[in-house]
């Protein structure tokens, strides 16, 4: 598993709970006529694990603000963008809303649960340290896995049969705007109102038919029809980016951020567990009495950053 999808991951389980609020009304279903109620709806989440798990989540995330407004710890929407930015990289030709979606989730949530993250990162930087020398010995031992191969951008226009291609193929070599024609004519819901929009893909990303005729393109040439599973493709490459041999300098920020990363993940449950057991958690509903219970068991509490811990 790829480190972004370990972040998705992690994002839909700090945002599991923001389904359970979503209904109004007296009911939330009918069947056949008969309501089913939403006290009855609201009872069965509120027993169930996940409401549990939701309500600890709630609680958590209160005391990460709640720290980062007592040590003066502030995120920026330019931070939360780079790091929304450096996911949305790893998830080409808009999957990254297809996976938004498949999870029920808004950018808003995302900006959130970054947030938190980059709080969390703040708070225990003065626990991580990372070294050149430790930077120079990963780059080193993995230095491949930071080049750059090749990129292309493209749109295209996809259809379903050869007839139709072959009318789209003549009517963009005739000087028709590619915008337009995508928007008439194109079946892909992904890329369609965006003019055909695909972005920047290296070599593997899409279908082979397409990954080879793409691939073997000037910039703003037009394509033949080409077949796929989908269906019929008429391509136009925009850009193309040459492969990048990676240097220790331009490796540097991201083995850094990893390294941090693998310093920090053993330190985040102890510094909650830390925050949790010197907060004042008093639990009203008696279902979820024993989720915090009080006084809290004995552990060892994570020592609390200076206010000046920061990046």
């Amino acid at each position: 598993m790829s480190k972004a999808h370990r972040v998705i991951a992690g994002l839909v389980a700090l945002l599991f709970g923001a389904a359970l609020a979503a209904c109004a009304g007296s009911a939330v279903a009918t069947v056949n006529g008969e309501p089913i109620s939403r006290s009855d709806f609201e009872s069965k989440l509120e027993s169930s694990p996940g409401a549990r798990n939701t309500l600890q989540q709630m609680v958590q995330e209160t005391l990460i603000l709640q720290y980062a407004k007592k040590n003066n710890l502030n995120v920026t929407d330019d931070e939360i963008a780079k790091r929304e930015d450096d996911l949305k990289a790893n998830f080409p030709n808009g999957s990254w809303d297809e996976m938004l979606k498949a999870r029920g989730l808004s950018e808003d949530d995302v900006k959130q649960a970054l947030r938190e993250q980059i709080i969390l990162d703040k708070a225990l930087a003065t626990r991580v340290t990372v070294t050149p020398a430790q930077v120079k010995s990963y780059f080193d031992k993995n230095h491949a896995a930071f080049d750059k191969a090749e990129q292309i951008k493209a749109r295209h226009i996809l259809v379903k049969d050869m007839a139709t291609a072959q009318k789209v193929e003549a009517a963009l070599k005739s000087g028709q705007n590619f915008n337009d024609v995508a928007k008439q004519y194109s079946i892909d819901p992904g890329s369609k109102d965006k003019g055909g929009e695909l972005g920047f893909f290296r070599r593997g990303q899409m279908v082979p038919a397409f990954d080879q005729v793409a691939f073997s393109m000037k910039v703003g040439q037009i394509s033949q029809p080409v077949k796929s599973p989908f269906g019929y493709h008429i391509i136009q490459v925009e850009a193309i980016q040459p492969a990048e041999k990676a240097t220790l300098a331009s490796a540097t920020p991201r083995i850094t951020d990893m390294l941090r990363q693998q310093q920090e993940a053993p330190l985040i449950q102890p510094f909650l567990q830390g925050l949790q057991q010197s907060a004042q958690i008093q639990v009203l509903d008696p279902r979820f009495a024993d989720l915090f219970p009080s006084p809290p068991p004995t552990v060892a509490p994570a020592t609390a950053p200076s206010a000046a811990a920061t990046k």
